[in-house]
């Protein structure tokens, strides 16, 4: 087994890292009506804290990872001279291996900021369904995929990228021509593409603190808080009064 796939093995998951930090973060009593209230800052104190966490844990599994191989691939009863040239063959095996510890850790925080928001709706009891297919594949459909095909201008449609560069174009095609809504805590989005994803009907939705400092003035990005709000709220309520959910 190469060491790569020895620390997928050991390392934490996006899930238990994101749990651990949750239950850090948030109090045991009026859970619900903390998290509304602190969204924003709950989303960027989670990630951090996650980030921590799986640190640690690739650190602890890394090094068991290593061993692991080193066991097989050095001979047990080697001198200290035959066991340093062993392990010196295997150059290339730990060029690869960490190779791919670096590769991995930016799909890695991109799921464990989708956990972060999935887990946290939870708590909130949003109704919604995730990674359905609508016209490619999006993150959230609220309520469900359901009602979206019987009624898409009634749905709320949430992705959520951790950062976007230029996929926030890939999304234009998901919604079904419905107002789309874009969770990110990308503070680098130029005027020009934020024009373009309200030309394309994309809400922008960042922590409050990202809103403030990076885009003020931009009136399709709005907070957590806003979104809650002004948007999904009042959702909420519209499907709650007609039994949909």
């Amino acid at each position: 087994m190469e060491m790569f796939d020895r620390f997928k093995e050991h390392v934490v998951s996006s899930n238990d890292a994101v749990e651990q930090a949750i239950a850090g973060a948030i109090p045991k009593k009026n859970a619900k009506q903390y998290i509304k209230k602190n969204f924003s800052a709950l989303v960027t104190k989670i990630q951090l804290e996650t980030y921590g966490i799986y640190q640690k844990s690739e650190r602890k599994a890394g090094k068991k990872a290593i061993k692991e191989y080193l066991s097989k691939a050095v001979p047990p009863k080697a001198s200290r001279a035959d066991a340093i040239d062993a392990a010196s063959k295997q150059f290339d095996k730990f060029n690869s291996f960490f190779l791919s510890l670096t590769n991995s850790r930016r799909p890695r925080a991109g799921a464990a900021f989708q956990v972060v928001i999935r887990t946290l709706f939870r708590y909130l009891g949003y109704p919604f369904q995730e990674q359905q297919v609508i016209d490619g594949k999006t993150d959230f459909v609220l309520p469900s995929k359901e009602h979206f095909q019987d009624n898409a201008m009634d749905c709320i449609v949430l992705a959520i990228k951790r950062t976007l560069r230029e996929r926030w174009r890939q999304i234009t095609t998901e919604g079904g021509g419905v107002a789309f809504y874009l969770a990110t805590i990308d503070e680098g989005l130029s005027s020009t593409q934020l024009k373009a994803m309200r030309q394309n009907k994309i809400f922008v939705v960042v922590p409050k603190t990202i809103k403030d400092s990076h885009y003020r003035k931009a009136p399709n990005v709005i907070s957590f808080e806003d979104f809650f709000t002004d948007h999904l709220d009042p959702a909420v309520k519209r499907w709650k009064h007609r039994g949909i959910v």
